[in-house]
């Protein structure tokens, strides 16, 4: 029974150490105390709008800093970035969505970026 409390207070010692482990984040001039709160304000972002919607001057900003974090930035810019737009996604979602300078399109995961 002395082993299990002591593997208990182990595993629950390496999760307050995780926990504790914010790492504080910048991103387009704003600073974040951790990833979550990055997380909750480019969600509530995304909310703003409505599917159809083109991003302001002032969201698109941020959302090019975001996406130059993009593990596969390069090829979600392609040509060049115009401007961005909200759309619809799977299963009842939207996402935000890159408009070339060529017209194209390309979706991207804001999680990806962070």
């Amino acid at each position: 029974m002395a082993d299990y409390r002591f593997m208990i207070k182990i595993h629950n010692q390496r999760i307050e150490q995780k926990m504790a482990r914010a790492i504080p984040l910048q991103l387009a001039g704003i600073d974040f105390a951790k990833k979550g709160d990055a997380l909750l304000h480019v969600r509530a972002m995304l909310q703003r709008y409505s599917p159809g919607e083109r991003v302001s001057q002032e969201d698109e900003g941020f959302l090019r800093e975001l996406l130059s974090r993009h593990s596969n930035a390069a090829n979600k810019v392609g040509s060049g970035v115009d401007h961005f737009m909200v759309r619809s996604a799977d299963y009842g979602t939207q996402c935000f969505w890159v408009v070339r300078t060529d017209g194209s399109t390309e979706r991207f995961s804001y999680k990806e970026c962070l």
